[in-house]
């Protein structure tokens, strides 16, 4: 039998959750650590619609990226909605665990996901932790070979999932790309670590109006590097549901399943 407690220590291992900054919240937040898991499903956030998807598929673990508690709540009435996707998992025998901010930093991790969903290969943290120069913020690597912005910007918007929010996109659109930093979620505080880097793109989400017309100001003033490609935060997270679903089916006798719902929160866009 496998329980709760031993998928998440498979998840810990490959996500030390030390990893993780100092105001997130990790780990099991819903359940019993004792109760036993044969199916898990795993997707981006703990939504009252994903919660649905675990009923229907029959798991006993949901594991998402974003933490349901991210900040404090005094209560879990059903009228709320965090009180709602609390009691709905209890009712159905589901628990809930996250990792946050230590998937993203960790090897094998959020970031190194979409870097290999992307084509950047020999992919390095583009902020590296102290302790371990293997992990931490971020990646920074190289495509296979020169393309152009508007081109490496399509391979993009083709690789991760379909969303209102689109494919933005900042710079000369037949500049050359071959060094690309990425990270997964919103990257807008590391626009400066990607002035730095020499990245010629980079790809991240929730890129702001001011710290974003600021970098492109800078940019103008030498060769117009790093170019913006602006997605949106569930699609930059997404690649990692494949990852870490195929490391845990590989490390316990359990069914890792791959939720097929888009839970970016918008669902239309007017204009071009």
């Amino acid at each position: 039998m496998t329980t709760v407690a031993e998928i998440a220590e498979i998840l810990e291992l490959r996500f030390p959750p030390a990893l993780a900054e100092d105001w997130d919240v990790t780990g099991l937040s819903v359940g019993d650590p004792a109760a036993e898991v044969t199916r898990v499903l795993f997707a981006v956030d703990p939504t009252l619609a994903v919660v649905d998807e675990a009923i229907e598929v029959g798991a006993q673990l949901l594991v998402t990226h974003h933490p349901l508690m991210l900040r404090a709540v005094t209560g879990v009435p059903t009228t709320s909605t965090k009180g709602a996707v609390v009691h709905r998992l209890i009712s159905n025998g589901i628990a809930l665990y996250s990792a946050h901010t230590n998937a993203d930093a960790a090897a094998g991790g959020v970031c190194d996901a979409l870097a290999e969903a992307l084509g950047v290969g020999s992919a390095v943290p583009l902020l590296p932790s102290s302790d371990d120069g293997s992990q931490g913020t971020g990646r920074i690597g190289m495509l296979p070979g020169p393309t152009t912005l508007a081109e490496f910007a399509q391979l993009v918007a083709e690789t991760l999932p379909a969303t209102h929010h689109g494919v933005r996109v900042a710079g000369d659109p037949d500049g050359v790309v071959t060094t690309v930093a990425v990270v997964g979620g919103s990257g807008d505080s590391f626009l400066e670590t990607v002035r730095s880097s020499g990245a010629d793109a980079y790809v991240t989400a929730d890129l702001r109006h001011h710290p974003a017309s600021d970098a492109r100001e800078l940019a103008e003033l030498g060769d117009g590097r790093p170019y913006l490609i602006d997605v949106s935060h569930y699609a930059s997270e997404w690649a990692w549901l494949k990852s870490a679903a195929e490391h845990v089916a590989d490390a316990a006798a359990v069914d890792a399943v791959v939720s097929t719902l888009n839970t970016d929160p918008w669902t239309a866009r007017y204009g071009a």
